[in-house]
Parts: C-alpha cells; sequence; structure tokens
C-alpha cells in the first residue's frame, strides 16, 4: 500500500505544482495543455482516476461506432478508442495544436493495423465537425480549456446523432477545472439531457444524451 501511494504520491505532486504555474498562466489567456506537457496527462494519478478504459466503459464504446475525442492532446484515448471500434469504426481526434496530433499521428503509425484514426487540427467551436455523424463524444480535462464553451459545446451537439453521448471529465488539479453544476448547466443549456454522474467533485465523469425529439 505504501509502495502504490509513493507511486502515486510523486505524479500528484508534481501536477499540482505544474497546475498552480498553469493557473496562473491561464489567467492571461486561453492556455491548453501544450504539447512538451503532453506527458503530465499521462501518469498513475490519472490512471487512478479517470484511466482511458474507465472513460471507455462509461461511455460503453463498441466495435463499429464513429466517435469523436475532443482535445485529443497526445492519444491517450484516442489510440484504445480506435482499438476499442475496430476496423468498421472510426475515432476522430480533433485538437487545436499540431504539436499533440504529431504526438497521436507517431503513435498510430506504430501500430499499422491502426488505420481507423482521422486527424482534425482546430478548436471545439470552429464549424469543422460534421453533422449527425458520431455515435460519442468525450472530453477529458478539456472544457475549461475552450474560450467559447458554449459555442463548442452547440458544435458537439450538433455533430452526435439522435440518442449520441457526449462525455464530460472533470479532474483536480487540472487548472482549467470545472465544477460539475457548471458542466451542467452549460451542457443542458445547448440542448443535451443529463444522463449519469460517474465519481466525486474530486474526479468525475458527466454523461449527457442528444435527445431523440429536442
Amino acid at each position: 500500500m505504501k509502495t502504490i501511494l509513493f507511486d502515486i504520491g510523486i505524479p500528484f505532486g508534481i501536477l499540482i505544482g505544474i497546475g498552480l504555474w498553469w493557473r496562473f498562466a491561464a489567467r492571461q489567456r486561453s492556455l491548453p495543455c501544450p504539447p512538451w506537457l503532453g506527458w503530465s496527462l499521462e501518469n498513475g494519478y490519472m490512471n487512478a482516476v479517470a484511466s482511458s478504459a474507465t472513460i471507455l466503459d462509461r461511455l460503453e464504446i463498441a466495435p463499429g461506432m464513429r466517435v469523436l475525442d475532443i482535445g485529443c492532446g497526445p492519444g491517450r484515448i484516442t489510440i484504445p478508442a480506435a482499438e476499442r471500434v475496430g476496423l468498421n469504426g472510426e475515432v476522430v481526434a480533433l485538437d487545436i495544436q499540431q504539436g499533440m496530433l504529431d504526438q497521436v499521428a507517431k503513435r498510430v503509425r506504430e501500430r499499422p493495423n491502426l488505420t481507423n484514426v482521422r486527424l482534425i487540427r482546430a478548436g471545439a467551436g470552429e464549424g469543422q465537425l460534421e453533422h449527425h455523424a458520431f455515435d460519442r463524444a468525450w472530453l477529458v480535462t478539456v472544457l475549461g480549456e475552450i474560450p467559447n464553451r458554449e459555442a463548442a459545446l452547440q458544435e458537439v451537439y450538433e455533430s452526435l446523432k439522435p440518442n449520441g453521448v457526449l462525455s464530460i471529465t472533470e479532474v483536480i488539479p487540472d487548472p482549467h477545472y470545472q465544477s460539475q453544476n457548471t458542466v451542467r448547466r452549460l451542457a443542458e443549456g445547448v440542448g443535451f439531457r443529463f444522463d449519469h454522474l460517474y465519481g466525486n467533485w474530486l474526479a468525475f465523469t458527466m454523461n449527457f444524451v442528444r435527445p431523440t425529439n429536442p
């Protein structure tokens, strides 16, 4: 038990320090996680509270689905999602930073059989997504980085098929952490229907459904 706590405690302490710096910098302007800090998204703490398997299980990702990873970062969830949906499905990985997409592309190249990942360089809310195209979409510690959260969620809403599911995960000490009340208010404000809450204030996932009849 001590070893496990020690292993998690070290990256957690590092993340606290990064989070304080990041929160201060983010007050000056919108500041998504830079590519050189991509490693901070993949650590023992994140895997303990919001692993890729946990996120995908909560979304009930199945073979053949078309899914959308918004603010995909270095591909922590993109790659496992692509493996789950299989060759008859597709993962669209969206990120505003080319450096992050380059990291995803490298991971895809390292898996020759993984041919179902499509990369889009854009910010959520910029109108680059197809309408009624996806079964599932997720934002993991991303929502607070988006300057116009309402426009972003509206675009995601329109990109999902009827009964499609949006999953939003927030984790402390992310410097852009959004509370449960804020997440629910923003999502319901563009038409989503609240479906399920997992976790607690420290690390939670909220799932929302795009209704068949808005």
